[in-house]
């Protein structure tokens, strides 16, 4: 019996939802609370990381355009998968790739920190603690944002879906396959050239794509499947 595929599916709807009230609760708290010193993923060595981070910092956006675009991509993206795998393994498949997301994100800021933290032990302890709990200083930075976890889907899409094809800037047709590949190779360029100004999050893609693919690699291993 043939199912017609739902072009907006449970688990989307819902985290669509999700992301859009957190955003307006952002938006609406932001002069009365803490929200991204308490829920955006820090740095573990930072006074504002919280283990719950790991989660949280998935479901906020820094901005409108921000939240429009990722969640845009979850629909384009997550939709076709969605119906495939069915909700329960969809949900759990995009909060995998947020977690490594974060995880390679983490190790790579632990990298690039070291040195600051390194000389801040060297400094007096009372400029210590005013470093510490200034938010915007660079130790304090948090990253936000369903990227990473979308970035898992994207590479999913590319695998199972590899002919389909992707209007790239809504403009120039291209295979997934290619789409995911040249998209992957720029994040690793530019994650690389770590270019001032640059508040991106280049490596939380990566971390998305790596577990994305590496879950579905595994889930497919005894099963393989393509579509087209």
């Amino acid at each position: 019996m043939y199912t017609r595929p739902n072009p907006f599916p449970p688990v989307i709807k819902n985290l669509i939802i999700i992301n859009g009230l957190i955003f307006m609760a952002q938006m609406l708290l932001q002069d009365k609370f803490p929200v991204n010193e308490t829920f955006a993923l820090h740095d573990f060595r930072s006074h504002y990381f919280k283990p719950w981070q790991i989660l949280t910092h998935m479901f906020m956006h820094g901005g409108f355009e921000h939240l429009i675009f990722n969640m845009f991509s979850l629909w384009f993206f997550g939709s076709k998968l969605e119906n495939v795998w069915g909700g329960r393994r969809f949900l759990t498949f995009y909060l995998i790739c947020g977690y490594g997301a974060a995880l390679l994100y983490m190790g790579v800021r632990y990298v690039e920190l070291t040195p600051y933290f390194d000389m801040l032990k060297t400094l007096p302890f009372e400029q210590q603690m005013e470093i510490i709990y200034q938010p915007n200083n660079m130790l304090n930075v948090p990253m936000l944002g369903a990227s990473g976890a979308i970035f898992g889907l994207l590479a999913a899409y590319g695998y199972l879906f590899p002919n389909t094809v992707i209007y790239m800037n809504f403009f120039f047709p291209l295979k997934a396959k290619w789409y995911v590949l040249i998209t992957a190779f720029i994040e690793i360029r530019m994650g690389i050239i770590n270019a001032p100004g640059d508040s991106v999050a280049h490596f939380a893609h990566i971390g998305g794509a790596l577990a994305g693919i590496i879950l579905v690699l595994i889930w497919n291993k005894t099963n393989r499947k393509t579509f087209y």
